[in-house]
């Protein structure tokens, strides 16, 4: 049934987001891992391979890290200005 007052909209729009970041989380958690897998277990005897992959799991670390933080900061803004 559609939301018939703002308040109901926003409240979907909200319900939405929130299901959407978990898995946004995990789909990025899901592709760190496979990427790990492949740059050093199926790659695993080419030295450049094994550097890129270093150099990718300390990005992938660093966005991860940002994303939480970012998440963390929206929630306590939204918490303490809108009580939501």
């Amino acid at each position: 049934m559609p939301p018939t007052t703002y308040a109901g909209l926003v409240n979907e729009v909200i319900n939405i987001v929130n299901l959407a970041i978990p898995a946004l989380f995990g789909f990025l958690f899901l592709y760190f891992m496979w990427k790990m897998i492949d740059t050093w277990i199926l790659h695993a005897g080419d030295p450049n391979q094994i550097d890129d992959g270093k150099k990718y799991a300390m990005a992938a670390v660093v966005v991860f890290v940002l994303a939480i933080i970012t998440y963390g900061l929206i929630r306590l803004i939204r918490n303490s200005l809108f009580g939501v």
